[in-house]
């Protein structure tokens, strides 16, 4: 197991290796180098707060809200995977009415992604918002096709790089990037602009190939060949898309991409190896997990020396142990998996906590700490995920808390009592200090959603949706005298975890009403019982929604509420179910036979006036 110093170190080092990926255009080390990297870190501290920063390469520039979410790509890495994206379009597209749908692949540009649009050229940053990056054209940034010709990407040729930049930079990516977020063009940057070597690429500009599903099936490696040999940009795969605008809209998106596109991307190589022993850490609510130290093996050009077990029971299960054989991958090139067990070995699952040497207990497939109250870990996680869900608090990262901790101060509580004297006397700097006691002023001052607030306590399945739902009916501050038959009777709430909440609510609740007494401010869930008092077609309505919507179904919740209506179940008390694509014909005889109105999501736009 590494020690602190050694994770803080290597912290440091991926740190200052990605600023200089990303805000520079020097890379310091190689992809691979770096990735093996991140991967020992993941291996040391899956959950280090490093990994909570956004993975999209920083772009400078006034701030830019996407008025239509720039969604990520899903990826099939399996043959099969692709398979069943065509079955899924071909689905579709019996079910709109259309005949032979038609397929087109595109080749995945590996540059950065934007929109250019209205006379702006935005990156796609988060996918909600971006940054503006217009002023790349002034530089010499060619428009393939001309301006605002929508999504596509900033990338450079890559004949040019190959020949006048491969000995200064390890990717043509780093050199677009230099160009859009530098203040001072390095020389070869603005030599590249000169030559009309970094474009713009709009998606619908590209070289592409359309046919039927079965072609594309038969055909997918000879297309993959024929379209890297039309473009001179950096690859990253290729893209598969539905063509007709019927199944488009009917396959719709999740939150995170669109159903009718999916990147085809290899698999990448697995390689064998050996457990050498197993890791145990354990988390903010006392879980205890498993994590394979195994001998290092290079897999894509990474070395690999630790893997998730995801849970005790998984290990039990497959039989993993020390001097078991595994094969390991690396998911998209970069996350190291599990992939099959070779041979098992003898299993060994603790019996004691690991941070605090309490007994643990089996609940399902996982084992808990029981110590609830003086386990280090669960003191540190805990902390983290309190100032993680309330957000208004900034600077209590994974480090300021492990030395909170480490000074006893463990409870939210105690951390709350603290000025600026008492950080100065634990080590922090003078102005840290002062920070963080501002910090702490500014997220008892900050309004807060009263569902995030009483999420942020950390209690099991009460998550802010849940909590979101418990607040529709009763007010924040009648929830200490709540019993389990109460929760049991709102909709969504079983009667397996509602005891456990309950329960774990009386617990948690001193520290509840102790911080909430400081002076935060909240902003109130309405309750249901006053949705009539919101002008709206549907207050009062519970509405359940269903199937593959074209728009984000967070979103179209989340606009639910504020219209007065509750996010529901399939139940006798429904009053709408809304259906997009693939929705569940059991879910719908159900609502017809509880009587509920049944609405498209057109109809449904429709009813709201939208």
């Amino acid at each position: 197991m590494a020690t602190k110093k050694e994770i803080k170190q290597l912290v440091k080092d991926l740190t200052r290796y990605a600023h200089a990926y990303y805000s520079t255009d020097t890379p310091l080390i190689s992809d691979e180098e770096y990735d093996a990297l991140e991967a020992k870190l993941r291996g040391w501290d899956p959950d280090h707060e490093f990994f909570d920063r956004v993975g999209a390469s920083p772009a400078k520039g006034t701030p830019f809200k996407h008025k239509e979410y720039m969604l990520s790509t899903n990826k099939a890495f399996k043959h099969e995977e692709l398979e069943q994206f065509v079955k899924n379009v071909q689905q579709a597209a019996k079910d709109v009415g259309v005949k032979n749908p038609k397929f087109r692949v595109t080749p995945k540009l590996d540059g950065m992604a934007g929109k250019d649009k209205d006379g702006i050229l935005a990156t796609r940053g988060n996918g909600r918002t971006g940054s503006v990056v217009t002023h790349i054209f002034d530089l010499g940034v060619v428009p393939i096709g001309g301006r605002n010709q929508g999504i596509g990407e900033i990338v450079m040729s890559q004949s040019y790089f190959d020949t006048h930049l491969a000995d200064l930079f390890s990717h043509p990516r780093n050199v677009v990037v230099g160009c859009v977020n530098a203040d001072t063009l390095r020389k070869e940057v603005k030599q590249a602009l000169k030559a009309k070597a970094i474009h713009f690429m709009p998606y619908t500009k590209l070289a592409h190939w359309t046919g039927s599903g079965a072609e594309l099936l038969a055909n997918i490696k000879k297309i993959t060949r024929d379209l890297e040999n039309k473009v001179d940009y950096p690859l990253d795969g290729m893209v598969a898309e539905a063509t007709d605008p019927k199944i488009k809209k009917h396959m719709g998106a999740t939150d995170k991409f669109h159903r009718w596109q999916i990147a085809i991307k290899t698999e990448g190589e697995n390689k064998e190896t050996t457990v050498n022993e197993i890791g145990w850490q354990t988390g903010k609510t006392g879980v205890v997990t498993p994590v394979l130290r195994v001998k290092p093996v290079e897999v894509d050009g990474a070395v690999i020396s630790n893997i998730t077990a995801h849970n005790a029971g998984n290990v039990k299960a497959l039989g993993l142990g020390k001097g078991a054989k595994v094969k390991i991958i690396r998911s998209g090139g970069v996350i190291p998996k599990l992939k099959e067990v070779v041979t098992t070995a003898k299993v060994s699952i603790p019996s004691k906590c690991p941070s605090c040497g309490a007994d643990v207990k089996w609940r399902n497939d996982f084992i808990v700490c029981s110590n609830t109250k003086d386990c280090p870990a669960q003191s540190k996680t805990g902390l983290f995920y309190f100032f993680k869900t309330i957000e208004n608090a900034k600077g209590f990262g994974k480090k300021t808390i492990e030395t909170l901790v480490k000074n006893g101060y463990t409870s939210i509580e105690s951390i709350f009592g603290l000025t600026r004297l008492d950080f100065v006397d634990m080590g922090f700097g003078d102005k840290q200090s002062e920070n963080l006691e501002q910090a702490l002023q500014n997220g008892i001052n900050t309004e807060i959603e009263d569902a995030r607030f009483l999420a942020s306590f950390g209690i099991g399945n009460l998550g802010i949706g849940a909590s979101r739902k418990l607040l529709s009916h009763y007010r924040f501050e009648t929830l200490k005298d709540l019993t389990q038959s109460e929760l049991e009777a709102i909709d969504g709430f079983g009667d397996k975890t509602s005891g456990t909440i309950v329960d774990e609510l009386k617990s948690v609740w001193p520290t509840i009403q102790h911080i909430y007494d400081l002076g935060f401010t909240l902003t109130e869930t309405p309750l249901a019982s006053e949705f009539a008092n919101i002008e709206s077609p549907i207050a009062g309505k519970k509405i359940c929604f269903t199937g593959k919507m074209v728009q984000v179904r967070d979103d179209m919740e989340a606009h639910a509420r504020e219209l007065g209506a509750t996010i529901a179940g399939v139940s006798k008390s429904l009053d709408y179910l809304v259906i997009g694509g693939k929705a569940s014909q059991g879910k719908i005889d159900k609502a017809n036979k509880y009587g509920a109105t049944v609405l498209t999501e057109a109809e449904y736009d429709t009813l709201i006036g939208k």
